[in-house]
């Protein structure tokens, strides 16, 4: 049976408080792991979460802010003392490179796993073999260059059982259907196509320190979950602009926008230690389910369309 859910290890922005660490999120999809953005405390939260680093398949740092990336160290040494099995893809911006190899060799370990490098030099698809999705990133608007990052599964194709026995289809006949794509059945010829229908890819997306820009509203677009940044509340929308940031009421208008079924909003700045604002906030432009993620919690991926 198939799992898809974001287990959050973390909801803190800049300063983590007795109640959140700092941010990670890893999202289950099937037999993938994407360990989102590992602040400070990751591994021990994984730890309490229940979810371990041979699970982990793929890591996405959005940027090289401490809050984002301060505890990829541990769970890097993590993966080779686990000597985790499959190659592990890191993506992170190519121009935070200094960084990225300062974290991965912050201390001495032995190498007994294979973490392949995939610095993000610019928007678009990313590699993501053996993937049963697509992977791609978009530009956001921050201080220093930050990139958020696009699932997509594929769209399939469901049978319609109503319609295979309106047409007289049953038995074998119908694994020939799908296999040869028309069949006759009582003189008449029936095709694939008029017995089922597409079945829509879901999406994920996630969407981190960033004003209001064009990539943002790109990322979130027809999301059935999006985990986005809300680090202020509209009375403070000053400070999300001067820090690149988003407000609560920001998130779920671009949420409104974009289609999406499931909002998940997080990353909170420490002035707020009740976050009842952040969710009156986002009901008031998005009408969908909203979210206000607490750590340890697990959202899952909504059921397909």
């Amino acid at each position: 049976m198939s799992q898809r859910e974001l287990v959050v290890l973390g909801t803190a922005s800049q300063v983590p408080t007795r109640h959140r660490n700092h941010n990670g999120y890893l999202l289950r999809w099937d037999g993938e792991g994407l360990l989102f953005d590992p602040g400070e405390g990751t591994q021990r939260q994984m730890l309490h979460a229940g979810v371990s680093a041979t699970g982990i398949t793929r890591i996405a740092v959005s940027h090289f802010h401490g809050d984002h990336c301060l505890g990829l160290p541990g769970v890097v040494q993590r993966i080779n003392l686990d000597k985790v099995p499959h190659p592990v893809d890191a993506y992170y911006p190519a121009s935070g490179q200094v960084f990225f190899d300062r974290l991965r060799y912050a201390s001495a370990y032995h190498e007994g796993a294979e973490i392949r490098e995939r610095p993000i030099a610019g928007p678009g698809p990313l590699a993501a073999p053996g993937a049963p999705f697509a992977l791609a990133a978009a530009r956001l608007s921050h201080p220093v260059e930050s990139f958020g990052y696009r699932l997509t599964e594929p769209d399939g194709f469901r049978l319609r059982p109503e319609r295979l026995r309106e047409l007289g289809v049953r038995g074998p006949a119908v694994g020939r259907l799908q296999r040869e794509g028309r069949i006759e059945v009582d003189g008449r010829t029936v095709t694939l196509a008029e017995v089922g229908e597409t079945r829509p890819g879901q999406r994920f997306a996630f969407v981190m320190d960033t004003r209001l820009c064009p990539g943002v509203l790109e990322l979130a677009d027809g999301a059935d979950l999006l985990a986005i940044e809300a680090t202020f509340l509209e009375a403070d929308a000053h400070l999300a602009e001067e820090h690149g940031h988003l407000t609560a009421g920001q998130a779920a208008r671009v949420a409104a926008e974009a289609g999406v079924r499931r909002l998940v909003l997080t990353h909170f700045s420490q002035r707020y230690p009740d976050l009842a604002g952040h969710r009156a906030e986002a009901e008031k432009y998005f009408d969908g389910e909203v979210v206000v993620a607490e750590d340890l919690a697990r959202v899952p991926v909504p059921p397909r369309r």
